[in-house]
C-alpha cells in the first residue's frame, strides 16, 4: 500500500497570497492548464475529425475531449478527460476540454449527484480512450503496411520501431475516423499511467480568473427577458388572486401573470420532487426592474393545509421514535434478552434540524421555448431527467428539446431538482421570448428542497467486561428513512435491532451533500465514543476491536453488510498513525477521531481543537481516504478539504426553522454559515492507493468530520452535544 499526501494550512495560504501592496492574487497557477495557448489558438487544426463522442482530433494533433457529465465544482471537466486522454496516450498539453451537451444516445448517466459521476463513468471513458487509440494504431498499420501490433502510442505519437516510422495523431486523425470501431480494445495496466494519478489544473481555471462567461447567470442573449417569481410565503399557502394593474405600469415590466407550473396529469419525474406548483410569474427588462415590482405586487395567498413549526416538527419526531416499527429494518439475535443481562446501558438521542443548500451562484435558467423547439441553458445536475419533465409540460417530443449545461456555482444536491428550469419553461411559452430566469437569495432559500429534519435514538449493552453486546438504532426524518441498517456496527454486535420512520411533512425536501448520512454519521460516531468511554476502552481500539469481530467472525450473512470491515479498519488504523493518537489530547488540544463509510468510500478522520479560545476553534484535521484510484490528486484533496469544512459548519452554526409554515431564516443575516476564521487552520489528507477502481468521493469526507468534531467538543469542554447545531448548546452558546 502506498499513500498520497496533501496539506491545507490556511495560514501558509493567506501568507503567500498577500501581496506588499494590500492586494490579493490566487497563490497558485490556474493558468497551467490544458486550455490551449495564445500560440496554439493561432495555430487551430484546420479540420477536425471525430472519432467517437468522446472525442475528436484536429489534423495538426490537438485533441478536443468531451466532458460528459455536469461540472458543479467537483472537477469531473478536469477529471473524466484525463481518463480518456490516459487510454488515448496523449499529451494533456495539446488538449482541449469541452463540456458535452445532453446526449443520452452517447454518454451514460450524465448526472452530477451522488459522488458516482467518476465511479460509473470509470470504465466507459478508459473504453473511449483505448478504442480511439486503437484506431489510430490501425490506421498507421494499413499507412505503412505493418502488424499493428508492432506499432506503440506515446504522448500523441504512434511509432513503428522496426521500419523507423512515426507520426502525430493529427497525420493520422482523417484515416482513422474512418476505420472500424473495434468489438474488443486493450486497457492499460494501472502501473503505466502517465496522466491519472498526477496533479492537473482545473481546465476552466483561466476562465473563472479573468471573468469569463461559464455560469447560467452569466448568459445574455438578444432579446432575451429576465423573470423572477413570487411563491408563496408559507408550506400549507397556495396562489389565490392579485392586483396587477399598478405593477404592470412599472418602468421596464412587460408582465405579470400567475403560473400553473405543474399542472394535473403532468408526468413528472423525481427531480421534481420539492416543487411548488402554484406561483405568480414577473418578467422584465432587468433583475433590478423585476425586484422592485416584487416588493409592490400584492398577492393574495389561501391556506390549503397544515401549517407546521419546528416544534411540532421535533414532537412529531419523538413520538415516532417511542414506537415500535411495524417490521424492523434489520434484526440479529435477540436484543430485548440481550439488554436485560447487559451491565451498562447507555442511550441517547440525537437530532438535526433543516438546512438550506445556498449555492452561491443563485438559482437561474436561460429558456427560449417556441412552437417548433425548446432551447434551455443553465446549471443542472439533472439534465435528463429534466427533458424529460419539459416533454410532458410542454407536450413537445424530447427530440425537439435542447438542454445545455454551464458549470455550476455550487449544487450540493440543489440543482438535482430541476423545477426552475421548468419554470424557466413555462414563463418563455406564456411570454413567446427568451427569458432568463432569476431567484434572489430569498427566493431560494424560503423556497424549500431542504435537507431532512431528523432524530435518531440509539441504545447500546455492555457486558461486565465492556464487550459490546446489544446495539439498538431507531431513526426517522420528515420525508426520509434515515437509517442505513447494514453498515457498521451491522456484522459487529450479537445482537443488533435497527428501525426507521418517516414524518410525513408538507415542508419540502431533498438530497443534502451526503444525503442521510450528514447526519447520522455524526450521532452514530459520537454514540460509539460514549459507549467507548462507559467500556473504558481508547475510542480508536474499541472501534477496531467491533471491525475485527467482522472480519473473523461476522454476525449473519457477511454479504448483507454494505461494507469492507478491511478497508474500514485500515483507514482508522492510517488516521492513528499519521495524527500521532495518544487519546485524549495532544499538545493542549482536545481530540476527536470518527470513522465513517458512505458512498463506497472510506473515511477517517482525527481532529485537534484549540481549547485556549471559545468557543473551541478547529486547530488540525487528520483524514485518510481510500477511495480507490485517485485521477487528479490535487482535485482530491480540494474536495476533502471543502467537505471538512463544510461539515463543520452547518454542523456548528446552520439551521432552518418554521413557525406557522413561515421560514424564520431568508438570508444570511439569519442563516449562519462559517466563516473565514472558523475554518481548520490545517487539514492533511492521506489517500490509501490500493489500485482499486475509483469510488465516491464528492461527499465522503463530509459526514465524519461532524462525529470527530462533537467527540472532540466533548474532551474541550466536557459537555456532549446531542443536538445540531452546536452552537445552540452550553457551553458553546453566546
Amino acid at each position: 500500500m502506498t499513500l498520497i499526501k496533501t496539506t491545507y494550512n490556511r495560514r501558509s495560504f493567506i501568507k503567500s497570497s498577500a501581496l506588499a501592496g494590500g492586494g490579493m492574487v490566487i497563490g497558485f497557477s490556474w493558468l497551467a492548464s490544458c486550455n490551449p495557448t495564445p500560440e496554439q489558438v493561432n495555430n487551430m487544426p484546420k479540420e477536425w475529425f471525430d472519432i467517437n463522442g468522446f472525442l475528436k482530433i484536429g489534423d495538426n494533433g490537438m485533441v478536443t475531449i468531451m466532458s460528459p457529465n455536469p461540472e458543479i465544482g467537483q472537477n469531473v471537466k478536469t477529471s473524466m478527460p484525463m481518463i480518456v486522454a490516459e487510454e488515448l496516450d496523449t499529451d494533456w498539453d495539446n488538449v482541449i476540454v469541452e463540456q458535452a451537451p445532453l446526449n443520452t444516445d452517447i454518454f451514460q448517466r450524465q448526472l452530477a449527484g451522488g459522488s458516482q459521476s467518476i465511479r460509473a463513468g470509470w470504465q466507459g471513458l478508459r473504453m473511449a480512450g483505448a478504442t480511439a487509440r486503437h484506431m489510430l494504431i490501425a490506421a498507421a498499420a494499413e499507412a505503412w503496411q505493418v502488424p499493428a501490433s508492432e506499432i506503440t502510442t506515446a504522448a500523441g505519437i504512434i511509432t513503428h520501431k522496426a521500419s523507423n516510422k512515426s507520426a502525430g495523431y493529427g497525420e493520422m486523425a482523417s484515416s482513422a475516423a474512418t476505420m472500424a470501431v473495434p468489438e474488443e480494445v486493450t486497457l492499460k495496466d494501472i502501473k503505466d499511467f502517465v496522466i491519472i494519478g498526477t496533479d492537473r489544473r482545473n481546465v476552466d481555471g483561466p476562465n473563472i480568473v479573468t471573468g469569463k462567461s461559464l455560469f447560467g447567470i452569466d448568459i445574455q442573449e438578444e432579446g432575451m427577458l429576465i423573470a423572477m417569481i413570487v411563491h408563496p410565503p408559507a408550506f400549507g399557502f397556495s396562489y389565490k388572486s392579485m392586483d396587477t394593474e399598478s405593477v404592470k405600469s412599472m418602468a421596464g415590466i412587460k408582465d405579470v401573470f400567475p403560473i400553473d407550473v405543474y399542472p394535473e396529469g403532468m408526468e413528472k419525474q423525481w427531480s421534481d420532487g420539492g416543487s411548488i406548483a402554484k406561483m405568480v410569474a414577473i418578467v422584465g427588462e432587468s433583475t433590478w426592474q423585476c425586484m422592485m415590482a416584487k416588493k409592490a405586487l400584492n398577492v393574495e395567498w389561501e391556506k390549503t393545509s397544515t401549517l407546521e413549526s419546528t416544534a411540532g416538527h421535533d414532537e412529531a419526531l419523538t413520538k415516532l421514535l417511542d414506537t415500535s416499527a411495524k417490521e424492523a429494518a434489520r434484526k440479529d439475535g435477540d436484543v430485548a434478552k440481550a439488554f436485560k443481562s447487559a451491565s451498562q446501558i447507555i442511550e441517547r438521542t440525537f437530532s438535526a434540524p433543516f438546512l438550506a443548500h445556498n449555492t452561491m451562484e443563485p438559482m437561474n435558467f436561460y429558456a427560449d421555448v417556441t412552437a417548433e423547439r425548446a432551447i434551455l441553458n443553465g446549471p443542472i445536475q439533472t439534465p435528463e431527467f429534466l427533458e424529460k419533465s419539459l416533454a410532458s409540460r410542454l407536450d413537445m417530443p424530447v427530440e425537439k428539446i435542447d438542454i445545455k449545461m454551464t458549470r455550476m456555482g455550487g449544487g450540493f444536491g440543489r440543482r438535482l431538482y430541476g423545477t426552475y428550469g421548468v419554470e424557466a419553461a413555462v414563463i418563455s411559452q406564456k411570454m413567446q421570448a427568451p427569458i432568463k430566469l432569476v431567484y434572489s437569495r430569498e427566493d431560494d432559500m424560503t423556497q424549500g428542497t431542504y435537507r431532512p429534519t431528523y432524530k435518531v435514538k440509539y441504545k447500546a449493552g455492555l457486558d461486565k467486561d465492556g464487550n459490546l453486546i446489544a446495539w439498538h438504532v431507531k431513526g426517522a426524518g420528515s420525508n426520509d428513512d434515515l437509517i442505513f441498517e447494514n453498515r457498521f456496527p451491522a456484522g459487529a454486535v450479537d445482537n443488533y435491532l435497527a428501525e426507521k420512520f418517516i414524518l410525513d411533512t408538507n415542508v419540502t425536501t431533498g438530497a443534502w451533500r451526503a444525503p442521510r448520512s450528514n447526519f447520522v454519521a455524526g450521532a452514530e460516531q459520537a454514540f460509539i465514543d460514549e459507549v467507548a468511554e462507559a467500556a473504558g476502552k481508547d475510542p480508536i481500539e474499541f472501534r477496531l476491536e467491533l471491525f475485527d469481530r467482522v472480519i473473523k467472525s461476522p454476525v449473519g450473512d457477511p454479504e448483507n453488510n454494505d461494507y469492507d470491515p478491511k478497508r474500514y479498519a485500515g483507514v482508522l488504523k492510517l488516521v492513528k498513525e499519521k495524527s500521532g493518537w495518544d487519546g485524549n489530547q495532544k499538545n493542549g488540544a482536545a481530540r476527536g477521531v470518527s470513522a465513517y463509510y458512505c458512498h463506497n468510500s472510506y473515511v477517517a478522520q482525527v481532529l485537534d481543537l484549540a481549547k485556549d479560545t471559545n468557543p473551541p476553534k478547529v486547530d488540525k484535521v487528520w483524514c485518510a481516504v481510500d477511495c480507490g484510484i485517485i485521477i487528479n490528486p490535487m482535485a482530491a484533496k480540494n474536495q476533502i478539504e471543502g467537505g471538512i469544512i463544510d461539515g463543520i459548519g452547518h454542523a456548528t452554526y446552520s439551521q432552518m426553522t418554521f413557525e406557522d409554515g413561515k421560514p424564520q431564516q431568508s438570508n444570511f443575516d439569519t442563516y449562519r454559515l462559517i466563516r473565514h476564521k472558523e475554518a481548520p487552520k490545517e487539514i492533511e489528507s492521506y489517500f490509501v492507493d490500493n489500485g482499486i477502481d475509483p469510488t465516491g468521493l464528492g461527499e465522503p469526507s463530509l459526514p465524519p468530520v461532524i462525529g470527530a468534531l462533537s467527540n472532540a467538543l466533548y474532551r474541550a469542554t466536557g459537555q456532549r452535544h446531542y443536538n445540531q447545531p452546536f452552537i445552540t448548546e452550553k457551553p458553546l452558546i453566546g
